[in-house]
């Protein structure tokens, strides 16, 4: 007797290649896009399992977020490790973007709150 596995590559429920539709990946993600556009006040479909406190301040807001781009570097970077070829370079864009996205954040805390010792003032501002 021949056990099935449903998580197994042979089963007649999945699609047999890896590849995805992008076009109509694009499609769909257009039509989410453009009714949460339309309607502002409508909850997000997407999901509610994960939720932000309303009144949450934005440095504490950025601060999250920048730790969650840290981690988000540190598993890229270890994943890069373990693969190679172009698994490795996809795996070091991904880690490239999360250290992109800190940089960002990490700028927006500063202009909101510039650390001890600095000015608020422009680096480039002419006297």
């Amino acid at each position: 007797m021949k056990k099935t596995n449903p998580n197994s590559p042979e089963s007649p429920d999945l699609p047999t290649d890896d590849t995805v539709d992008l076009s109509k990946l694009s499609e769909v993600t257009q039509r989410r896009v453009s009714a949460r556009l339309r309607k502002p006040d409508r909850p997000d479909p997407v999901s509610h399992f994960f939720t932000i406190v309303p009144n949450a301040d934005t440095a504490s807001l950025l601060c999250h977020a920048c730790e969650t781009l840290a981690s988000l570097n540190v598993m890229t970077t270890d994943l890069a490790c373990e693969l190679e070829g172009s698994r490795r370079n996809v795996a070091l864009a991904i880690q490239q973007l999360a250290v992109l996205g800190e940089l960002l954040v990490n700028q927006a805390l500063d202009n909101l709150e510039p650390p001890t010792g600095l000015s608020a003032a422009p680096l480039n501002s002419q006297r």
